[in-house]
């Protein structure tokens, strides 16, 4: 296994994360620790969930699961707070009211005494930057936090994140959790340049494109057995017939290196510059196990050049960044254009 620094930070992750979105959920109890063994067994360290994972059920899980045989010390554990866990009017966001009691309430569904990497599940625009930023400073002062976190920020504000935590001598950000994969190129516009610049590791989610990149669609209208969009449906701004087009022409560079679509698409994002540690959603056992290949398999130059010939760098045939970034600025951005008329 891999192991990779965390953007400036001095831990060491591995090179793929373990996501546990669906645990409590479409995976059993009994099924997510056979996984977290077979992840810990192929040297996976590292491991994903949220306080809004099936309403807290999925840290639960993770907790009892990583209590047996001391695996908690062997693991590093992420968890997020800022969606709504009740519907009172402090029961999401990011302000210190909220992130005070999430972290209390994570800590006890996880079991443990401290969390290794705290993210900021999305942009709260209502919330001062600054009261979040010196909130988040406390949990690290307290030993309750050790590493700090974003998800699906737009480089300006995590920029402007990073700058005033300097400015006042408070922990920063050193990871940042954006979609990307081969269908959805846009994060390398301006946030992979913002990464490096900052010293910020990108943990992806979504490398296989919501399983279009398993190539198991002919086109957007499929729904395959046991498939995503025949359970729920992936979405009609991601399951495109563009993507789908796409996922169909880098095939054949798959089929050339004797390896499957999802596990070549995969290879590549583990070579972007700044990516850490793709989140891989693992709700069986077969999609782990099946993943785990793409750790030892190495682009050429010559493939990487293919693949951006048919996916060209910061294009985008699936909407993954845009609806989760800017489309959450862009009501506050109208309505302000309307007060100014």
């Amino acid at each position: 296994m891999e192991f990779r620094p965390l953007g400036r930070a001095g831990v060491k992750v591995s090179a793929l994360c373990v996501g546990t979105m669906t645990w409590g959920n479409s995976t059993s109890e009994p099924d997510a620790q056979i996984i977290l063994d077979a992840a810990m067994d192929a040297g996976i360290n590292f491991v994903d969930t949220a306080n809004v994972y099936s309403r807290g059920v999925s840290e639960e899980i993770l907790g009892r699961a990583m209590a047996r045989e001391g695996r908690r010390e062997k693991l590093f554990v992420a968890t997020k707070f800022t969606g709504s866990m009740g519907s009172g009017p402090n029961e999401g966001g990011s302000s210190r009211h909220h992130i005070r009691a999430q972290v209390e309430a994570s800590l006890r569904r996880l079991g443990t005494d401290r969390i290794d990497l705290y993210y900021i599940h999305f942009m709260d625009l209502s919330t001062p930057v600054d009261e979040t930023l010196a909130a988040l400073d406390d949990l690290v002062k307290a030993g309750k936090v050790l590493y700090l976190g974003t998800s699906k920020w737009v480089p300006t504000l995590l920029t402007e994140a990073i700058l005033t935590s300097s400015r006042y001598g408070w922990s920063r950000f050193v990871a940042e959790q954006p979609p990307y994969n081969l269908l959805d190129r846009s994060i390398e516009k301006e946030l992979v340049y913002t990464a490096l610049r900052h010293g910020v590791g990108l943990v992806p989610w979504a490398p296989l494109g919501t399983g279009i990149l398993s190539g198991q669609y002919g086109s957007a209208a499929d729904r395959p057995e046991g498939s995503r969009n025949a359970k729920g449906g992936v979405g009609a701004q991601r399951l495109t017939d563009a993507a789908v087009a796409r996922a169909q022409a880098l095939q054949p560079l798959a089929t050339a290196r004797g390896v499957t679509l999802a596990q070549f698409s995969l290879a590549w994002l583990l070579a972007q510059p700044a990516v850490t540690s793709p989140i891989l959603g693992v709700r069986t056992l077969q999609h782990l196990s099946s993943a785990l290949p793409a750790l030892e398999l190495k682009l050429t130059a010559a493939e990487l050049d293919a693949v951006d010939a048919l996916a060209p760098p910061g294009s985008a045939v699936s909407d993954y960044w845009d609806a989760n970034t800017f489309a959450r600025l862009r009501p506050t951005w109208l309505a302000q254009r309307r007060t100014g008329e």
